[in-house]
């Protein structure tokens, strides 16, 4: 996508992100087999139930699992299943959706020419297991759940979460999986009773089942391996993630190490409780305290670190006394120059999904065509779907920005069978000139009208509930 001339490298093979991937139809059928089981409940199986059980263990035949999955799959179709055979059952499916994640990652590795993220992690950190009890009374809840089937939840079986929940929030070592415990049942609630849903979100209620089923494991929840780092960051863009009560900055970046290793893509997080008053530009009022790189991404700026934590999988653990603005770096320089060598962490087995898939690309030289599929950018004879729905009210991108661009710097992820592009930032001609456009240009502040008005009513809002906390805790 980026020709060689413009200093990015070798070109953007696109049409192998339109080519089929051997096999991933197939595992994603065995996938969507148990998924479907689960909304059924896992009980007393019925004949479409149990085939789908068997495509699993088909599905895992060749490999390490296969005994184990086939023996869960014969128990739990005679409806004998436990929670050893559950569990089972979960590695199986998570094992599947990470081969699928790999075989993705591969083929845009393949088709942007960059280095295959390095296996280079060190594990995680031993530690004594914590709340064992409360670990196990969560795993007989989650397979309280799949014996009824999303069709068989009720308040009364949902609420079965609430006691361990609260118990297992005061420790850090367990709060991972309490709060992935809190949401899905909070999720579960506001759909009971199951029997009168008329759409059941049944991947989406797979994959928290199961990943919380699995965390429930000894080890699976220890922290990651962390390092420190000291070198250059060069910021790329922000993804901004945005919910009734939460909001996440995440900040995709490009790390040269100052002993001249080899560059590598890095995130650096921040999120924060909110009020669903508080959206659009005055998102940035409750992040910025937090993180100091959000004011060098805004000014366009390079950041210079120093003995930063960051673990195994390429997240920096933010310090901002680990940091210091550096001199100006410009985001599309970047991703023209330092880009196309940065290669990527690698991820663990856990959370290799093809959902995680977020890989920064710059697209050059493409035309642009709208219609009733949105805004599809047609790169060197192939068509590249943008996800203008990613693009955040929190900042001066826009998709009427994106559709009159001529570059693109975003995450291309893959969704509903399709690889999409989700802009971070854009560059437009205004007036014979050359602008770029961010999505988190206002990250640390802004003199833009539209900028300036957000941040007015996100204070006037908090400012208002400020007074009413106030008068609740007089009185």
């Amino acid at each position: 996508m980026v020709p060689d001339d413009q200093g990015g490298g070798r070109l953007m093979r696109a049409d192998l992100l339109l080519d089929d991937v051997d096999g991933l139809d197939e595992a994603l059928a065995a996938v969507d087999g148990f998924d479907a089981a689960l909304v059924g409940g896992l009980l007393r199986p019925q004949p479409a139930q149990a085939a789908g059980l068997a495509g699993l263990a088909d599905a895992v035949a060749g490999t390490p699992l296969a005994s184990r999955v086939a023996e869960a799959a014969d128990k739990t179709t005679a409806g004998a299943g436990d929670e050893d055979h559950f569990i089972a059952l979960a590695a199986a499916r998570t094992a599947l959706l990470g081969s699928v994640h790999d075989a993705l990652t591969a083929r845009v590795a393949e088709a942007v020419g960059r280095p295959v993220a390095a296996d280079d992690t060190t594990g995680s950190l031993a530690g004594e297991e914590h709340a064992v009890n409360l670990r196990t009374a969560a795993r007989g809840w989650l397979c309280d759940l799949a014996r009824a089937g999303w069709r068989g939840i009720d308040h009364e079986l949902v609420g079965g979460a609430a006691s361990v929940v609260s118990a297992m929030l005061p420790d850090p070592a367990s709060r991972r999986l309490a709060m992935l415990l809190d949401g899905f049942a909070a999720e579960l609630a506001a759909s009971c009773p199951g029997a009168t849903l008329d759409r059941v979100p049944v991947r989406r209620w797979a994959d928290l089942w199961s990943r919380a089923l699995l965390l429930t494991l000894p080890g699976a929840d220890t922290a990651p391996a962390v390092a420190e780092v000291t070198g250059r960051l060069l910021p790329l863009g922000v993804d901004v993630q945005e919910h009734a009560t939460a909001v996440q900055a995440q900040v995709h970046a490009v790390f040269e190490p100052a002993d001249g290793g080899a560059t590598r893509l890095v995130r650096a997080s921040v999120s924060a409780p909110k009020p669903d008053t508080v959206v659009g530009a005055g998102l940035w009022q409750l992040l910025r305290p937090h993180m100091s790189l959000l004011a060098a991404v805004s000014e366009g700026r390079a950041m210079d670190l120093d003995a930063m934590p960051v673990t195994a999988e390429g997240d920096l653990v933010w310090d901002d006394a680990c940091a210091r603005a550096g001199e100006p770096a410009d985001a599309f320089v970047t991703a023209r120059v330092a880009l196309p060598a940065a290669t990527a962490f690698a991820v663990s087995p856990l959370d290799r999904h093809p959902a995680r898939i977020a890989v920064p690309v710059l697209v050059e030289g493409y035309g642009v065509e709208e219609g009733d599929d949105g805004i599809v950018l047609e790169v060197a004879g192939c068509r590249l779907g943008v996800d203008a729905d990613r693009v955040p009210a929190a900042g001066p991108l826009t998709p009427e920005a994106v559709a009159s661009s001529s570059a693109c710097l975003g995450l291309l992820r893959w969704d509903a069978g399709e690889f999409l592009l989700q802009p971070l930032g854009v560059e437009r001609t205004v007036r014979k000139k050359a602008v770029a456009v961010h999505a988190g240009a206002w990250a640390g502040g802004t003199a833009d009208k539209a900028g300036v008005r957000g941040e007015k009513a996100a204070t006037d809002a908090v400012t208002v509930l400020r007074e009413r906390a106030g008068k609740l805790l007089r009185k």
